[in-house]
């Protein structure tokens, strides 16, 4: 169905084509990351076949070229964003270099990593029903089709909704059942549950499940949050840092892999064999570990009791009855009382369209908040304003620190031009090393691989030790069960439950980490928690 026969792929590395690159980003900054290293090709000899109806998970590091390589399949690479392409890239026997992305429409359905950059309509529904429209499709199947999309993704709610007013995680869901609803034989999704909460992430991943089973759909998907969907691949694409791709089936992938979920570190460390890839594979390997060895897994709460109360740790911004209104209306914050203490890092979680967004940009509204609060958005270029890495930061800090985050972007690159974690990895940059007393981020792991996130808990650790409060909004229990002090809950705009952070990610089955539930009732909420708790070095 989908086929890469030997192909090497290049973007411009002089002057014109890199300005010619620019332009293409200025107009559509959803560019993948790869461009950032002109100087060598971002893929190299990449060969293999992808047959109807199979599920292929694209893996590799933060700004390797996994999104280039998504963007290959529809001819978005070259046609739209540039560079050079030998070897051929086939769909249901199609070139891509002959046939640029609107001829290929019918075929390959492409949602990429910044959903609502794609929206051309201003009502879902609308949206939802436009890719059949340029495609001729009879009305009343067009309706039809909407129906049954609503249905399979939840977003029956947003029906009215304009696309521009909806949270990252509510657009991300329209624009994966808008590529859905025109039936395309190939589906293509750059990090699909990155906005997602986890039960909305799992009900989408389930949905496209089903349509791979029952309309043999063959779909291509990057992710970096491999432990929502490694138990659907049937392969992965190993994409390299060299522009090297190797494919095979998960588990002989992920052995040696420097990219794999909490649960397949924690199975390497114990040399389970074969390798789990389900949370019940790996809870009874553990326990078969456990037994063989003579060591169970302590049945013990993991947070250590203290000496005593605390002392309290002082307050660096206190919120009043924050409300927030949208047009329509829509009422996303609903009177919220917070206090933010310094050394303390709170996660700010909720499903997808719960009021966090929203919140966090109601606390930089006040008077004066740019002197005492950083905020890093959903959307990292909002804040980029240079033609290049270099003259965004402003400092050797800031420098340091992107560095830290994302090692080895040229400083000649046009912000644009990086890719979903590059771009975040300098806006972290820009606004982790300002000196305010409280930073707020917004969805701060998204596009960043595991090694990535690890070194970004490790910075906001050092921050909150120097007395600043950080706020992160964020979907992701995994990269909170090793950052997070405390969670604040959100449900409907209103905060519905404060406490320590352990205790809440345990209280909620859906949103409780890999290795809590394979370690259960001991429930250690990370891989070297668990290690620990079973006498093995990390």
């Amino acid at each position: 169905m989908i086929v890469f026969d030997n192909v090497t792929f290049s973007y411009p590395g002089d002057e014109a084509g890199a300005e010619r690159g620019r332009r293409r980003s200025a107009r559509r900054p959803d560019q993948g990351g790869a461009r950032a290293q002109a100087s060598r090709p971002v893929l190299r000899d990449v060969d293999f076949r992808l047959r109807p109806g199979e599920l292929t998970l694209v893996i590799g590091p933060t700004g390797a070229g996994k999104s280039t390589l998504l963007k290959a399949v529809n001819g978005l690479a070259p046609h739209f964003t540039g560079g050079h392409l030998v070897g051929r890239v086939l769909v249901d026997g199609r070139s891509t270099a002959e046939n640029p992305p609107r001829k290929l429409a019918d075929l390959v359905g492409y949602v990429g990593q910044d959903p609502a950059a794609g929206f051309v309509t201003d009502r879902v529904e609308d949206e939802l029903a436009y890719s059949m429209e340029q495609l001729g499709t009879a009305p009343a199947t067009m309706r039809a089709r909407v129906e049954e999309i609503l249905d399979l993704l939840g977003i029956t709610a947003l029906r009215e909704r304009d696309p521009a007013q909806l949270s990252a995680g509510e657009a991300q869901r329209v624009a994966i059942g808008a590529a859905l609803t025109a039936h395309p034989k190939a589906l293509v999704l750059d990090e699909p549950t990155s906005a997602l909460d986890p039960a909305a992430a799992e009900d989408v991943m389930a949905a496209i499940a089903r349509l791979v089973d029952d309309l043999d759909i063959t779909v291509l998907m990057a992710e970096h949050r491999l432990e929502r969907v490694i138990q659907l691949a049937d392969r992965i694409v190993r994409v390299h840092p060299d522009g090297r791709v190797d494919i095979g089936p998960p588990r002989a992938q992920l052995s040696d892999s420097a990219i794999a979920p909490p649960l397949v570190r924690l199975a390497r460390a114990l040399r389970c064999d074969p390798l789990p890839l389900t949370v019940r594979e790996a809870r009874r390997a553990v326990r078969a570990w456990s037994a063989e060895h003579h060591h169970p897994v302590p049945d013990a709460d993991p947070l250590v009791p203290g000496e005593g109360p605390a002392a309290p740790k002082p307050v660096v911004l206190s919120a009043k009855a924050v409300t927030v209104t949208h047009p329509g209306p829509v009422r996303a914050v609903r009177g919220v009382d917070m206090e933010l203490r310094a050394g303390e890092i709170t996660g700010l979680m909720g499903r997808n369209g719960a009021g966090k967004t929203s919140l966090l940009w109601a606390l930089t509204a006040e008077p004066g908040a740019e002197r005492w609060l950083a905020l890093v958005p959903s959307e990292p270029t909002d804040l980029f304003c240079a033609d290049s890495v270099a003259a965004e930061l402003p400092s050797p800090a800031a420098a340091a620190a992107l560095e830290e985050l994302a090692p080895g972007i040229p400083p000649a690159t046009h912000p644009r031009d990086l890719s979903e974690g590059q771009r975040l990895a300098l806006a972290l940059a820009l606004q982790l090393t300002r000196d305010t007393a409280v930073i707020a981020l917004d969805e701060p792991s998204r596009g960043l691989d595991y090694a990535a996130k690890e070194r970004l808990t490790v910075i906001l650790r050092r921050l909150v030790a120097q007395g600043k409060g950080v706020l992160v909004a964020s979907h992701d229990v995994e990269f909170l069960a090793g950052a997070a002090d405390r969670i604040v809950w959100l449900a409907d705009g209103r905060v519905v439950a404060d406490g320590p952070a352990a205790e809440l990610l345990l209280s909620v089955p859906a949103h409780a980490p890999q290795i809590a539930k394979v370690t259960a009732p001991a429930a250690r909420l990370t891989v070297e928690a668990a290690l620990a708790a079973l006498g093995v070095a990390p």
